[in-house]
């Protein structure tokens, strides 16, 4: 959520920002500026009237010891009248509060200076490249032919069990799959100093609000029903990410600034039901409606959010260094970036089977505005509340980094040969056809 006193302060601003996203949000600026002064407005006549009360309450006292009562009685009534003017007030301010927080929950973050404005994918402008496209002398199979060749994956029998856009890992296919989060795990926590968490799959709709997914996207994530009662829907929904429910652990907390930075990695699986899924097929591995993910989640001092963000972004790189695969960085501009973030960054690496570069994270400082819908905050050693930055980013994604894997690993003869570091954990150095 934006800071209402940013936007009392500098509402011009806050419009040009919102304004190159290009989505139109800086329309309801003015919205929220007028239910925020009908708020302000209320409360501030409501102390007025409760001061009047105030002395009405000792005059009455006054004239009750002096036997005054038929001037006492007169008084009571003028108070009575005072008391519900104020409980129509406080209701008006109530009404108001709840409209402008209604309108500011569907508000974007704003941009931060150093991202580009831009309109669409086309303008986002690549930071780097590590390494080179790999050079094969023969035609590189796809994801999909190489799955079929290795038993990796039987996407047929996947839309048996749940329809299009699921997969169902088998053999190696499974195992290689477990092996790539063990493998991210242990790295992020051995060396990049993260605290690894388990967190449940699903979580109510607060959580979901915290993070920015809710209310603006609420129809593009699974809600749950306990059986038969309909009473129970959206009660929880799966979560879309790991983000969702560990960015929240601390939510409505206060901190004490010496714990900070607190930086978490969680694997678990990912459920989106958003419309570009749809369609899929029974085929491929590019837009799924349930894959695996390794996140990482940082809760940092206000003044750390962005040299956190480069040090995070080095984490997810670090991955596909490890590995040996292709990729490019890329610095998503306005009219691309994500509602809640203030600056992301994109890592895509190559798919030969593809010929195009595929996303497998997106590295974000949402500065404050997370932190504003949970009420997280930190108190400073100076004795200052502060709300601080939150950040996310994928460490990486599955199921791509899986299809880049094989397709860049693969050999004439349809086989893929593991990348040393993942040898152990997959318990072989090569995976050749049956």
């Amino acid at each position: 959520m934006l800071d209402i006193k940013l936007i009392r302060a500098n509402a011009a601003e806050v419009k040009a920002r919102l304004a190159s996203r290009g989505a139109g949000d800086e329309a309801q600026i003015d919205e929220v500026l007028r239910l925020d002064e009908l708020r302000r407005k209320a409360l501030s006549e409501v102390e007025l009237l409760k001061s009047q009360r105030n002395k009405a309450a000792k005059e009455i006292g006054a004239l009750m010891a002096q036997k005054k009562t038929d001037e006492a009685e007169a008084r009571k009534k003028e108070s009575r009248e005072l008391g519900d003017r104020i409980a129509a007030l406080d209701k008006q301010a109530n009404e108001a509060d709840e409209a402008r927080d209604k309108v500011m929950l569907a508000l974007p973050n704003l941009p931060h200076a150093s991202v580009p404005v831009g309109k669409s994918a086309a303008d986002n402008p690549v930071v780097r490249i590590q390494g080179e496209k790999p050079a094969f002398d023969f035609k590189p199979l796809s994801h999909v032919q190489l799955c079929e060749k290795l038993g990796l994956i039987d996407f047929a029998r996947a839309a048996k069990l749940s329809g299009s856009g699921f997969l169902l890992y088998t053999g190696w296919g499974a195992k290689l799959e477990r092996a790539l989060i063990q493998f991210m795990l242990d790295l992020h926590t051995r060396d990049h100093g993260y605290t690894e968490v388990s967190p449940p799959f699903m979580v109510g709709p607060q959580c979901l609000v915290g993070v920015g997914q809710f209310p603006k996207f609420a129809d593009q994530y699974y809600a749950v029903q306990e059986g038969l009662d309909g009473s129970t829907l959206g009660k929880l929904y799966l979560i879309p990410t790991a983000e969702t429910p560990v960015a929240n652990i601390h939510r409505e907390e206060l901190l004490p600034e010496r714990q900070l930075p607190i930086r978490y990695c969680a694997y678990t699986p990912c459920f989106r039901g958003e419309a570009g899924a749809a369609g899929v097929g029974t085929r491929g591995m590019i837009r799924v409606h349930q894959f695996d993910k390794v996140e990482l989640i940082q809760v940092v001092k206000s003044d750390d959010g962005y040299a956190e963000q480069e040090r995070m972004l080095a984490h997810a790189e670090a991955i596909l260094r490890a590995l040996g695969l292709h990729y490019r960085v890329i610095l998503l501009c306005t009219g691309d970036m994500g509602f809640a973030s203030a600056r992301t960054f994109d890592i895509e690496v190559w798919s030969p089977g593809q010929g195009e570069y595929l996303e497998v994270s997106s590295v974000s400082n949402c500065e404050d505005f997370q932190a504003r819908r949970m009420n997280l905050r930190y108190k400073t050693d100076a004795g200052e509340n502060k709300f601080p930055h939150v950040l996310n980013g994928s460490g990486t994604a599955l199921a791509r980094l899986f299809v880049a894997l094989i397709e860049n690993c693969q050999t004439a003869d349809g086989a893929v040969i593991i990348p040393e570091p993942l040898r152990p954990y997959v318990g072989t150095d090569k995976l050749v056809p049956k």
